[in-house]
């Protein structure tokens, strides 16, 4: 069962490095756009509306330049993961937003929305233990890790 989900991270991984090659430079998205915070706040209030749970948001300037803004949230079982994910991308799409891209939603074990600005994660619970994502994303990057000092090798 768990080849299933490793597969899923593997495609939603490779989906959204090749959706950030194709935005902007980091260096022009460096601080996040007005805009996407108030996309933040609609989208988290948006998750409550449809009774995700654990709603956790995390800022990204300075660690990636996927997007500002990751949010990570869970779902009672698949069928309430599809539910959120759904709800989700019909408000982005009624409040203007173009670039949604969805996946996921085949096995909704875990579904990705990427608006761009706001990476939106919708778990089930066990899936969301297994891969830990507010743990890897909240970590603090070293500020020498960019330079890769090759002395320590």
């Amino acid at each position: 069962m768990l080849d299933q989900p490793a597969k899923d991270v593997r495609r939603l991984m490779r989906t959204t490095t090749e959706a950030a090659r194709k935005s902007t430079s980091p260096a022009s998205s460096a601080a996040p756009a007005p805009d996407s915070a108030a996309l933040l706040d609609d989208v988290v209030r948006w998750l409550d509306d449809a009774k995700a749970e654990e709603i956790v948001s995390l800022p990204l300037k300075g660690k990636s330049a996927l997007g500002d803004f990751m949010v990570v949230a869970s779902g009672r079982n698949d069928r309430h993961v599809g539910a959120i994910a759904e709800q989700l991308r019909e408000k982005l799409k009624a409040r203007g937003e173009a670039r949604v891209r969805v996946e996921g939603l085949s096995a909704c074990d875990w579904v990705l929305i990427d608006t761009g600005d706001v990476i939106v994660h919708v778990f089930r619970p066990e899936v969301r233990e297994f891969y830990n994502l507010e743990k890897m994303w909240q970590a603090e990057i070293p500020p020498d890790a960019s330079r890769g000092d090759s002395s320590q090798h």
